[in-house]
């Protein structure tokens, strides 16, 4: 009976040593290369094709663009960050598993396996989907031990069709939400990376004049965006006209639009689910404007209470997505409140784009919790409310603090009196005369 395997392929270095090694000591007779389109750049796609074709390797490419916008515009509902970046990578891991597990049933494949190493998150996203069918699952990097040196030599050995890091110096991965650099020199904290390692950004020093862009929202989810006003000399990419777009629209609109701003960067030390700390730089242009966007909204439509409360919410939201566990049961029950929640969340916010900086200048809404008459300083009553009302208010406004400290210091307790009135020490009297005065 021939043995199949489905193998996540990229046509890089792991991936291309993972098909000889998988027939080799894993005793597979056929290999199946599964490519899942995420919104990597073509010549991604058009290298693993041609390392496909030299391996004689049975190739598949799958577009799962749609599905991949979709959750990202998922996790903006959710402000999801992970200590301080948007996911990206972590987010694309479960849709490329799922796809990739569905060729493998497609192709009566016996077994799954990736290139992953053991020190990374990846494989553990991988493996959340895959182990769930009942596919053997194999990971040769990983259960092999093998260091990137081993795989050059290997691979020169084998006369595999691959160049030494494929990448260059960094390790580089991107899809539509961002574009991740790692590795080489990177790995030194105190290392200060080149200009060169970014693709998606222009430096904020030596970008050009300024954009007023305008963010719909409908529930939560981005549906259009327009550009209000241009100052830059510089040629921009057009705009939507307030029509509302496809998620992967939106998404490569404003990678564009903002990167041409030098907005969204990160350079940071990184958590990893397996307990390493590890130097990461990104760049999300797109994902930055809309989570800025977002959250400039729910400020204007949502209550103190709901906002703090979802706040918990966001951070259970992003944890689980950073782990892969998107199909998670508390995933459900956390989706389940943001579509109650967010269905005020409609409306639109004018950002500005300019140097490096995405900033909320408007925004607007019929659920607005918002009343220009009560909030302005023109105006005495408002709703049979005025302003002298508040006087009750500041007098018991830190009231039992005031009384901590007091007794804290060794002061005699002051003892209320049945009408509010205290000793003439700590509490105000009820003349509000010298007496009453705080202390």
């Amino acid at each position: 009976m021939t043995k199949r395997v489905a193998l996540a392929f990229s046509g890089g270095l792991d991936t291309t040593v993972c098909v000889p090694l998988l027939e080799e000591e894993y005793g597979y007779d056929e290999v199946v290369g599964v490519t899942v389109d995420v919104g990597q750049p073509e010549p991604e796609f058009d290298e693993a094709e041609e390392t496909a074709e030299a391996l004689d390797l049975e190739h598949y490419v799958v577009d799962a663009r749609d599905e991949f916008a979709d959750l990202c515009f998922d996790s903006v509902r959710a402000n999801a960050e992970y200590q301080g970046y948007p996911l990206g990578t972590a987010l694309a891991r479960p849709v490329i598993a799922k796809k990739i597990l569905e060729v493998a049933k497609e192709q009566d494949c016996d077994a799954l396996a990736h290139g992953c190493t053991g020190k990374g998150n990846d494989q553990l996203r991988f493996e959340a989907v895959w182990r769930a069918s009942d596919l053997e699952v194999i990971a040769p990097v990983r259960e092999m031990g093998l260091t990137r040196e081993w795989e050059m030599e290997y691979a020169a050995e084998k006369e595999l069709p691959v160049e030494g890091g494929n990448e260059g110096a960094w390790s580089i991965d991107t899809n539509l939400w961002s574009r991740s650099v790692e590795g080489d020199d990177l790995e030194d904290p105190s290392y200060v990376p080149p200009e060169d390692i970014y693709d998606w950004t222009t430096a904020p020093t030596e970008s050009e004049g300024t954009e007023l862009v305008e963010i719909e929202f409908d529930e939560g989810y981005p549906v259009a965006v327009d550009t209000v006003e241009e100052t830059s000399t510089s040629s921009q990419p057009s705009a939507g006209n307030g029509e509302e777009q496809s998620a992967v629209d939106i998404i490569e609109q404003l990678n564009e639009q903002a990167g041409a701003h030098g907005i969204g960067r990160t350079d940071m030390m990184e958590d990893r689910m397996l307990g390493l700390k590890v130097r990461e730089n990104y760049e999300h242009p797109a994902a930055t404007v809309l989570l800025t966007a977002h959250e400039a909204l729910e400020q204007l439509v949502l209550t103190k209470e709901e906002r703090d409360f979802k706040q918990q919410i966001d951070h259970q939201w992003a944890e689980k997505g950073y782990q892969g566990l998107v199909d998670a049961p508390l995933m459900t029950s956390l989706d389940g409140f943001l579509d109650a929640n967010q269905t005020k969340v409609t409306g639109t916010v004018t950002v500005k784009l300019d140097a490096g900086q995405v900033r909320p200048v408007a925004r607007e809404s019929d659920y607005a919790v918002y009343s220009e008459s009560a909030a302005s300083f023109n105006t005495e009553t408002v709703d049979g409310i005025e302003q002298a009302d508040a006087t009750g208010v500041a007098k018991y406004h830190g009231f039992q603090s005031r009384l901590a400290n007091a007794v804290a210091a060794g002061v005699e307790k002051p003892e209320l009196a049945a009408d509010g009135s205290g000793d003439g020490h700590e509490l105000p009297s009820k003349d509000g005369g010298e007496d009453g005065e705080d202390k």
